[in-house]
């Protein structure tokens, strides 16, 4: 039986700017890149049920409480809550000596309708 070979692959001279002459802009880039930074804070099992938590209740929730959902200590508790507020979805309030966190306003529908395809 007679074999041929075919190339599977053709080179071809590539464009300087891109290869399909198409390139993101830089506004459409950032917000890429901060979209994955957020699912990434999300892609944790801990921070869903405290975002959950807070998605659920109309008002600010002590920090204490939030580690009853999870059966976390409260410093593991705390570090999940410093990665949510460095991503900027949740804020914190100060009341005496205990912190009280909520959904980030202007990130609520977000989290809202992200945590509704879960």
């Amino acid at each position: 039986m007679d074999t041929t070979t075919r190339p599977t692959t053709k080179t071809v001279a590539m464009q300087a700017e891109s290869c399909c002459g198409i390139m993101l802009p830089a506004a459409n880039r950032e917000r890429m890149e901060l979209v994955a930074r957020r699912f990434k804070v999300l892609a944790d099992p801990t921070r869903l049920t405290i975002l959950s938590t807070l998605a659920n209740t109309g008002e600010p929730v002590c920090a204490c409480d939030l580690g009853d959902d999870v059966a976390l200590e409260q410093p593991t508790v705390a570090h999940h809550l410093k990665v949510l507020r460095d991503a900027g979805l949740v804020l914190t309030e100060r009341r005496g000596k205990w912190a009280y966190y909520s959904l980030h306003p202007e990130m609520a529908t977000w989290v809202r309708a992200t945590l509704a395809g879960v």
